[in-house]
């Protein structure tokens, strides 16, 4: 079973699907600029601290590509592929994170070091990141823990459990005051800011600047998506790896990009807290959808994604407990999780 859509027209030549997947990407990337423009004028304008804006806004507008996902494989698609589909998207979005997104930031720290304000030196809130770790790593350990639970009403109360306990992580975020450990930077000019004379957008302009960049980013990734898809039926690639790995690499790119642009300017609040609150927000709304809605059964190939998840948090976090710092060389090893989990499904 495929993503495509029964009585949906047949894919277009290869080279074709390439081109729109190339066009897809090149939407994505100039929707993520505007976010993130759009996103930091609406912060300063409500006087959020970077941590909501990155954690929350950001994560949640971002993560809604990756979301969508397998919540029309199991709920519109249905029956054992939509749901296989379903749950493979729902473990790949954590572990993409934990792995490609870590490595892809801390490589744009080490690339960028020049040009940033900081260097290789990472300024971020470490108190609002090991609070994203550490919620992470409990949350998607519970989630995991689901597929052992042999009632169907207790795997419910999980779920709600799952989705209450985001609630309050969302309430801690936005009780944070401004004005902690974090910098006040300067902001570049609102792309919609129109007749803004002193320089300061109204706020209804970020609210649309901000709205026409999620959807454009939303119709990036689903056309992305799409012909990516339709690329691995004609080169005939298997549904598992389109559902664990090749779905997530592509609705994962908003976060990777917002963080490479937040990284370039030297906002590693903003960059790291779009990433760790993706995972936060993926191991709960996502999760419980799967836990609701299918048997949730998970396979040795996605315990092993999962195992490298959730190391790999636990690895970042200890790093913060014990330095009380964050070093781009430790997100770099998100790069080795993922090549050990490729060694380990597909090796084997």
């Amino acid at each position: 079973m495929h993503l495509i859509a029964k009585g949906t027209a047949m894919p277009e030549p290869l080279a074709l699907e390439v081109l729109w997947a190339i066009f897809a990407l090149l939407l994505i990337v100039g929707a993520c600029e505007l976010f993130t423009n759009g996103i930091e004028w609406f912060g300063r304008k409500r006087h959020l601290s970077e941590g909501a804006v990155g954690s929350v806004l950001a994560a949640v507008g971002t993560a809604l590509p990756e979301t969508v996902v397998p919540i029309v494989a199991i709920l519109m698609v249905g029956g054992k592929g939509g749901h296989d589909v379903g749950i493979g998207s729902i473990l790949g979005a954590p572990f993409m994170l934990t792995t490609l997104a870590f490595f892809v930031t801390g490589l744009s720290v080490v690339l960028f070091a020049r040009r940033r304000p900081s260097g290789l030196a990472m300024s971020v809130n470490t108190r609002v990141l090991r609070r994203d770790v550490a919620t992470f790593i409990a949350v998607y350990a519970i989630a995991v823990a689901c597929a052992r639970v042999p009632f169907h009403w207790l795997k419910a109360v999980f779920a709600v459990l799952l989705v209450l306990g985001y609630g309050v992580y969302v309430v801690l975020h936005f009780r944070d005051e401004k004005g902690e450990p974090e910098e006040t930077h300067e902001l570049r000019s609102l792309y919609f800011g129109w007749g803004s004379l002193d320089g300061t957008p109204r706020l209804r302009y970020t609210v649309v600047q901000t709205f026409t960049a999620l959807a454009a980013i939303f119709l990036g990734a689903h056309l992305f998506v799409q012909r990516l898809d339709h690329i691995c039926v004609q080169l005939g690639a298997n549904e598992r790896l389109l559902a664990l790995l090749i779905v997530p690499i592509a609705t994962e790119l908003p976060e990777k990009l917002n963080s490479i642009l937040w990284v370039r300017q030297g906002k590693d609040t903003l960059a790291l807290g779009n990433i760790t609150g993706a995972m936060v927000f993926q191991s709960c709304i996502p999760a419980a959808v799967g836990i609701l809605f299918t048997d949730w059964e998970l396979s040795p190939t996605d315990l092993a994604s999962v195992t490298v998840a959730l190391v790999s948090g636990l690895v970042l976090y200890l790093s913060l407990l014990r330095t009380g710092r964050l070093s781009p060389f430790v997100l770099l090893l998100g790069l080795a999780g993922y090549a050990v989990f490729l060694l380990v499904a597909f090796g084997g």
